[in-house]
C-alpha cells in the first residue's frame, strides 16, 4: 500500500532511508504505512515543544527575568530544581495511568496545552507582580509546567516507539531540535541586537512559548497510532512497587541509570559557569541574548548530527557526550581559577560546548531507552528512570552548599569527574541498535 503523500514519502525516504531500504524493524504493519505522516508529525509538534523550551529556558531567560523583577536568589536558586525535578519525580506514579490509555498521543497532548498554560502563568506573573510575590508566582506556574511536562514526558518515548521504527527515532527528534534551535536563534539574535526592548521580547517569548505548546498539542493529536496494550495499569503504589522491582531484574537498566545520573552534570552546571563569571557584584546576565544565542548555536549545530548517529549506537553518543561535557566543564573551571572566565567571548564559548554536550546526552540516553526496551516494558522504564534522576536532580542542590563552601570552579570541575564517570559506565552498556 503506498502512503497517502507520495511527496511526503520521497522525503522521508530521502531524510532516513538507508542502503537496508524501508524496513520497519519493530512497528505493526499498519503503523509501517503511516510511518512517513507519523514522522513529520512528530517533527512538527516536537519542534513547537522545543521551541517552547528555549524561549522560557530557566537556566537562562527566566533567570533573567526574576532578576529584573528583584526576585531573591533563594527563588532564583530554585528553578532549575524545580524545573527538572518536577518534571521527572512524578512519572513514577503516572506511568500505571497512561498505560491504562490505549492511544497515549492524548496525553501528551494535554501535558502539552498545561505547559502552554503554565508559560502563559509566567507571563502573567511577570506582568502583575514584583519581588518576592513575582518568584514565588512565576515558581507556581513553572511547577505546573514541570509537572505537565511529566506526562508528555512517560507518554512521548512510548507513541514514538509505537509509531516510528527503530534507527529512525533519533533522526526525528534530532531534526526537531536543529529545527526548533534555529528559530531560538532568531530570538537570541533580537535580545543580541536590542532592536526590541530586552523585557518586552522576553514577555513576547513567553506568550510565543504558551502558543507553541498548545499549538503542538493539535498536531500531535493528529498521529496515527495504533491501540496499544492496557495491561498492567494500577494505583500508584502498585506501579511504584513493581517498576521498582525492575531494578533488581535488568542490569541494563541499573548501569543506564547510573550512567545517566551521573550525566545530569551538564544540566545542572550552567548557574555555576555564570556564578563563575560574575565579577565584583555584576552578572553575565547582561549578556543574555549572547548565552542563549550560545546554547541554541550548539542545539542547532549538533541536534541532527547526535540524532543520527544515535540511530546507529546511542551508547557510542552517550560515551562521546560526556566526554566532551567533561572537557567544557573542566575547560570553564580552568578558565575561572585562571581569571579568564570574565572576559565577554569566553562563557558563551564554554556554554556552547557544554551545551552541545548536553544535547548529545539528551538525544543519547533517549534513543537508548527507547530501543532498550520494548512496547511492555517502555513506559514503565521510561518512568523510573525518570523518577530516579529527578531524586538526584534534588540532590544536586548539595552543589550549591559546595559552591558557597569552595567555590564555583571547584563545583565545575567536580561536575567534570562526574562526567568522566558517567562515560565509564556507558561504555559498559550494550549496542541495543544491533538487536
Amino acid at each position: 500500500m503506498q502512503s497517502k503523500s507520495p511527496t511526503l514519502e520521497k522525503v522521508f525516504e530521502a531524510l532516513v532511508i538507508d542502503d537496508e531500504g524501508r524496513t520497519c524493524r519493530d512497528i505493526p504493519d499498519s503503523s509501517c504505512r503511516e510511518e512517513p505522516r507519523n514522522f513529520f508529525t512528530h517533527v512538527g509538534s516536537l519542534s513547537l515543544s522545543k521551541l517552547a523550551d528555549g524561549l522560557i529556558d530557566p537556566k537562562l531567560v527566566l533567570s533573567w527575568l526574576m532578576t529584573t523583577l528583584g526576585a531573591p536568589g533563594y527563588l532564583i536558586g530554585l528553578l532549575v530544581p524545580v524545573r527538572e525535578a518536577g518534571a521527572l519525580l512524578p512519572q513514577l506514579f503516572t506511568a500505571g495511568a497512561i498505560r491504562q490509555m490505549e492511544r497515549r498521543k492524548y496525553a501528551w497532548a494535554a501535558g502539552a496545552v498545561f505547559q502552554g498554560l503554565g508559560a502563559l502563568g509566567i507571563l502573567a506573573s511577570a506582568l502583575l507582580f514584583e519581588g518576592v510575590v513575582a518568584g514565588w508566582a512565576i515558581l507556581g506556574s513553572l511547577t505546573v509546567l514541570a509537572a505537565a511536562r511529566s506526562v508528555c514526558s512517560v507518554s512521548y518515548k512510548d507513541v514514538l516507539g509505537k509509531t516510528v521504527s527503530k534507527s529512525r527515532r533519533g533522526t526525528a527528534t534530532g531534526m526537531a531540535g536543529s529545527v526548533s534551535a534555529a528559530l531560538v536563534i532568531v530570538f537570541a539574535l533580537l535580545l543580541v541586537t536590542e532592536v526590541v526592548a530586552r523585557r518586552d521580547l522576553v514577555l513576547a517569548g513567553l506568550a510565543a512559548a504558551g502558543l507553541c505548546w498548545i499549538a503542538g498539542a493539535a498536531l500531535f493529536a493528529t498521529l496515527q497510532e495504533h491501540a496499544g496494550d492496557t495491561e498492567g495499569g494500577s494505583n500508584a503504589f502498585d506501579v511504584a512497587k513493581e517498576n521498582l522491582s525492575l531494578l533488581a531484574q535488568d542490569k541494563q537498566l541499573r548501569i543506564f541509570i547510573i550512567a545517566r545520573g551521573c550525566l545530569t552534570a551538564t544540566a545542572l552546571a550552567p548557574p555555576f559557569m555564570i556564578a563563575a563569571a560574575s565579577t565584583n557584584g555584576e552578572t553575565v546576565f547582561e549578556g543574555l541574548g549572547y548565552l542563549v544565542l550560545a546554547s541554541s548555536g550548539a542545539a542547532l549545530l549538533s541536534s541532527m548530527v547526535w540524532g543520527r548517529l544515535s540511530d546507529k549506537s546511542s551508547r557510542k553518543v552517550l560515551i562521546l557526550s560526556a566526554l566532551a561535557g567533561a572537557i567544557a566543564l573542566a575547560a570553564t573551571a580552568a578558565a575561572g581559577w585562571l581569571g579568564l572566565i570574565a572576559q565577554v567571548w569566553v562563557l558563551p564559548l564554554m556554554l556552547m560546548g557544554l551545551m552541545i554536550a548536553y544535547q548529545g546526552v539528551r538525544l543519547g540516553r533517549s534513543t537508548h531507552l527507547v530501543d532498550m526496551a520494548d512496547e511492555d516494558t517502555r513506559a514503565a522504564y521510561t518512568a523510573l528512570s525518570n523518577t530516579i534522576i529527578g531524586v538526584i536532580l534534588l540532590a544536586g542542590s548539595v552543589f550549591g552548599v559546595i559552591a558557597q563552601c569552595f567555590g564555583s570552579e571547584f563545583v565545575l570541575a567536580l561536575m567534570a569527574a562526574f562526567c568522566v564517570v558517567g562515560a565509564m559506565f556507558a561504555f559498559r552498556l550494550e549496542e541495543v541498535q544491533q538487536a
